[in-house]
């Protein structure tokens, strides 16, 4: 599921670049748009909370991937608007999930969990990669999707 999300956020991408490197396509900055860079922030950040107590034997990974799970439906709740936040969108949900299944299975099965993360830590820059690239268009918009960075 998350080598076809790879490539078909791989494939939007492109397919939304014109060919003299600028986007092709007009970006927007809606309520909706505001509220999912807000919602994603937040769990970004909880993710970073959650990784941290889980490193630190605070908390148990099954409660670590219950709340990657949880995030990626809270992210993938509010509907933004602009092109490059939705394929963001699909990204992010994609690895909180991948994220949620490589604690999950955690030492029990170090090879397979690694291979989530490894997919969980790709997702996360390819997102990283189409923000930062949209980022000065939705600047002028009055989106700031810096926190997402």
């Amino acid at each position: 599921m998350t080598a076809a999300a790879l490539v078909l956020a791989f494939g939007i991408g492109f397919a939304m670049r014109g060919g003299d490197g600028e986007t092709a396509y007009a970006h927007s900055c809606s309520a909706t748009d505001k509220r999912f860079i807000q919602a994603a922030t937040t769990d970004m950040t909880a993710l970073s909370i959650w990784a941290e107590g889980y490193k630190a034997g605070e908390l148990e990974a099954e409660e670590v991937a219950r709340q990657a799970s949880d995030a990626a439906r809270r992210v993938g709740y509010v509907k933004p608007r602009d092109p490059s936040l939705k394929l963001s969108q699909r990204l992010i949900n994609a690895m909180f999930r991948e994220y949620g299944e490589a604690v999950s299975v955690g030492p029990k099965e170090k090879q397979r969990a690694g291979l989530h993360m490894h997919r969980a830590y790709g997702l996360a820059n390819f997102a990283r990669e189409v923000l930062t690239q949209a980022q000065p268009a939705l600047a002028r918009e009055g989106c700031d999707v810096t926190p997402l960075l």
